[in-house]
């Protein structure tokens, strides 16, 4: 038997190649920022810039008057609005429209888009739009044909009812008609986003439970709700954290925060403070309380929609 010697293995010396200097780095990273960078500009200075300077005013007395200076006035502002009664009526009245509007923006539209899954073709498609058609229409000029509808003279309302109740300038009926007008305007944005919800979900699932034998109700309850709940959430977040913004053109139009502040919400109730009482730093004050509450409301809503909500994986 003979053997062969195999030879060592020469090294071979593999040049270094040189580490790209830190401009050519820079370089080769700035395009996707460079694409965000319009993005990124208009938000400072239509968001934040904004911010900063409402959180600035809000320490100073001013009448916005341009030939009147501001003058300092550290907590003064906060102090004096956490003190008048008018805060914490417009927070009841901002919980009273939040609660009216989940029905329009949760209930409704789940019963619409379960029911509206059964409609197939172009027929579904024209459904849709005219669901979706008193989202297009101005808050302003729905607000015009409301004021008309809801006369308490030759109203169309008080005639299909047979009343004469002045639904716009009484305390107890002003804050239930703005949520009816700002859920209708409403109900046809939810309805889409239910629907698009649902048609995420995989029909596998309804299919193999009815192999299963289970019922349409069952399915329902505990296949397409469960998997639909972060579109619920998403909802619910919006309406709770919109909601005082949605009412402001229709409350600014047809009944000024009355009669008697009962229209007048939080969202309201600063704009009121800084363009009606001419006080820009108890409004701007107003303003910095409700980005923190909200905030923080949005941080829970956040929080409770990661444990609470299902997707399919």
């Amino acid at each position: 038997m003979t053997f062969v010697e195999i030879p060592a293995p020469v090294a071979v010396a593999v040049p270094r190649v040189a580490r790209p200097s830190l401009p050519v780095r820079l370089l080769r990273a700035a395009p996707p920022y460079l694409y965000l960078a319009p993005a990124l500009a208009l938000l400072v200075i239509w968001t934040y810039r904004p911010l900063v300077q409402t959180a600035q005013l809000s320490f100073y007395s001013w009448n916005l008057l341009p030939t009147q200076p501001m003058v300092p006035a550290g907590f003064a502002n906060y102090e004096r609005l956490l003190q008048l009664p008018a805060l914490g009526q417009s927070v009841t009245r901002t919980l009273f429209v939040i609660g009216g509007l989940l029905p329009f923006t949760i209930g409704i539209p789940v019963l619409v888009g379960l029911l509206s899954k059964r409609i197939k073709g172009r027929a579904r498609s024209v459904y849709q739009a005219l669901v979706f058609s008193p989202m297009l229409v101005a808050p302003v000029a729905s607000a015009a044909v409301w004021q008309w509808l809801l006369d308490p003279g030759a109203g169309a309302v008080n005639r299909l009812l047979g009343t004469s109740a002045n639904w716009l300038h009484e305390i107890t009926t002003a804050n239930p008609a703005i949520v009816l007008i700002t859920g209708w305007h409403l109900v046809g944005f939810a309805v889409l986003v239910v629907s698009a919800g649902l048609a995420n979900i995989n029909g596998d699932y309804a299919e193999a439970a009815q192999l299963d034998g289970a019922s349409r109700w069952q399915i329902t309850r505990w296949i397409t709700l469960p998997l639909l709940s972060p579109t619920l959430v998403f909802l619910t977040l919006m309406t709770v954290l919109l909601s005082a913004q949605w009412t402001f053109p229709l409350i600014d139009t047809l009944t000024q925060g009355g009669p008697a502040d009962a229209t007048t919400n939080v969202y309201y109730l600063l704009w009121d403070y800084s363009f009606h009482s001419y006080d820009a730093g108890l409004g701007a004050a107003a303003g910095m309380l409700l980005f923190i509450g909200f905030g923080v409301v949005a941080a829970i809503l956040v929080w409770l929609s990661e444990r609470l909500t299902f997707h399919d994986n």
